[in-house]
């Protein structure tokens, strides 16, 4: 326990307040244990090349063939004048004698021109307990478990509003389209936040940690502007900013799934960490406005109905505040390159050596403000539209997303219309989505290893859920018939989702916040504006038409994970950022 809350917030600030007293690591109790910490192998690297990499074979070769030529001319009885130049170079210093300067840790001599002398701080070895991948599975699950708290508390943030349209229709006296904008504008902020929360989540410097917590704080304390809004732009406009703020665990969580996990168990975790998505997830409807899966309009609808449109959001701010609380308490930071640097600043102090430093600092001093801000800003979207894979997996699953939006808005003309529910029974008809989310599970973890054949079953799962769907949703017809065969949504969804989540973070595995952060973008972007001709798209077709439009729309993407499953190896070797070895 004591490990686990001394790396949170609260346990920094104990930390703090105490000055380093309470909650201590071991080799603050120890100072002389700095040494266990430093990598010698990587520390003579630097020396020798200012690498921590081992040398490339053709700069091996440049530099025996001038140490060759060096030895020729001094055979050839150059003048030492001539030579005094050449015989200080590289070469030299490496194999010289005791002039040249040595690395303390390594022994090897620094060379002058390209060594640094550098003593490498990083794991102490493959078991070292505060590398998250060593971390104890009861640690891990509890991790796990706190990021699909706090995605849940987010994720419900969309259709338990739309719970309260109706009222919010009638306070402020807008129109059904206009009120929608309080779903749509959310849903636009937790697409945008990403690209910025989560390109800095991966500063060294920064972390996991002072993300999450800092923008859950604002995204908690902005529910007290959307309940008190005195007109309706303040409502809209704090809508935005909530989902803008609330928006990082929805791509950082899978990175942070990604730092704990190794690639043959990480699937697992997304997995669950997608039923966490499901549960909380969102929509919509705008005629008599009430909205949602699953657990957003079951826990709004209610509400909504019998105390009006305000007490959704207090039930929202309630449960994010309760999870601002718990994970300020016990989640503790899960980037490796944070908890290294931050390791290497204590050694430093501990030892009194300005040389020891992590490699994500080394890397870390090396970028000017301008990489920082290209970093933040502008690589999320170069990888999400000029790589060719994560473009193609990110329009597919942001097409599921839009056609998810759009489906949900014939629940209310189903289930209100043909099947006379009330308000808070509409929303029990989406209990159907998350009873085939979990019955998916137990096969799709059967099936992980096989990576993105899952999402080629998925595939044909989506446009038979809205076929089944959109043609047994008739006064003739039981309701739960309608309701199974939306099941099969959660079916295909699941499967698609959770195998292009899983390929894409092995595929990238260095860029996985900034991949994620584009896959949610490119989601938000589709599920924001989808809404928007959904209404008049049923109205004017019926369900059974519109749903089937739908269904082909789905149909013309299906070739997609085949593509990528027969020549993804030959696209990731033409990339610079994929991996070549998956």
């Amino acid at each position: 326990m004591k490990e686990l809350v001394r790396d949170t917030v609260v346990g920094h600030l104990l930390r703090s307040v105490t000055r380093g007293k309470v909650l201590r690591f071991e080799e603050e109790r120890d100072p002389s244990l700095w040494k266990r910490y430093v990598d010698k192998e990587k520390s003579g690297r630097m020396a020798h090349h200012g690498d921590v990499e081992e040398e490339k074979k053709e700069e091996q070769e440049g530099n025996d063939t001038s140490n060759e030529n060096m030895h020729e001319q001094q055979r050839a009885g150059v003048a030492e004048g001539d030579t005094t130049a050449n015989t200080r170079n590289s070469s030299d210093t490496r194999v010289g004698s005791g002039e040249a300067r040595r690395n303390e840790v390594s022994g090897v001599p620094v060379d002058p021109e390209k060594g640094r002398d550098v003593s490498i701080v990083s794991w102490f070895g493959d078991n070292d307990p505060e590398n998250p991948l060593n971390w104890l599975t009861g640690k891990k699950f509890l991790v796990t478990f706190l990021i699909c708290l706090l995605t849940f508390s987010v994720y419900i943030g969309s259709a338990i509003y739309s719970a309260g349209t109706e009222g919010v229709m009638e306070r402020f006296g807008v129109s059904q389209v206009a009120a929608a904008l309080g779903l749509t504008l959310f849903v636009a902020g937790y697409g945008l936040g990403p690209m910025v929360w989560a390109p800095m989540s991966e500063i060294p410097q920064i972390g996991r940690n002072p993300i999450y917590i800092g923008t859950l704080v604002v995204f908690v304390f902005f529910q007290f502007a959307v309940i008190c809004a005195k007109n309706f732009g303040m409502l809209l406009a704090f809508r935005f900013l909530t989902g803008l703020f609330g928006s990082p665990v929805l791509a950082i969580g899978g990175a942070s799934l990604s730092d704990m996990y190794r690639p043959a168990k990480r699937a697992y975790a997304i997995g669950i960490w997608g039923i966490a998505a499901i549960c909380g997830s969102r929509f919509v409807k705008e005629s008599k406005n009430n909205c949602g899966p699953v657990l957003g309009p079951l826990i709004g609808g209610f509400a909504a109905q019998h105390k009006g449109w305000q007490w959704p959001i207090w039930e929202l701010l309630w449960l994010s505040g309760f999870s601002l609380i718990v994970l300020a308490i016990f989640l503790p930071e899960t980037s490796p390159a944070n908890i290294l640097y931050r390791r290497s600043r204590r050694l430093r102090k501990l030892a009194e050596r300005d040389d020891l430093k992590c490699e994500p600092e080394l890397m870390g001093e090396q970028m000017t403000g301008k990489d920082i801000v290209l970093m933040t800003l502008v690589r999320p979207f170069s990888l999400n539209f000029l790589e060719p894979i994560l473009f193609l997996l990110n329009l597919y699953i942001a097409l599921i997303y839009g056609l998810l939006y759009v489906w949900f808005e014939s629940f209310a003309i189903v289930f209100e219309g043909i099947y006379g529910f009330n308000l808070g029974e509409e929303g029990l008809s989406f209990v159907g989505i998350l009873v085939g989310a979990f019955i998916v599970i137990p096969p799709f973890f059967l099936y992980l290893y096989l990576r993105l054949p899952p999402a080629c079953v998925g595939a044909f799962c989506i446009p038979l859920c809205l076929f089944w769907f959109g043609w047994t949703a008739r006064p003739s017809i039981h309701w739960i018939v309608p309701i199974i065969g939306s099941g099969w949504f959660s079916v295909g969804a699941f499967l698609l989702f959770n195998s292009v989540l899983n390929y894409l973070g092995d595929a990238y595995p260095d860029y996985a916040a900034s991949v994620y952060a584009g896959n949610d973008f490119m989601r938000s972007s589709f599920g924001a504006g989808f809404p928007l001709f959904a209404a008049a798209m049923y109205n004017n077709l019926g369900v059974g038409w519109a749903s089937s439009l739908l269904g082909f729309l789905s149909i013309a993407f299906i070739p997609i994970p085949f593509v990528l499953y027969i020549y993804g190896e030959q696209i990731r070797k033409a990339s610079k950022r994929a991996r070549h070895d998956l």
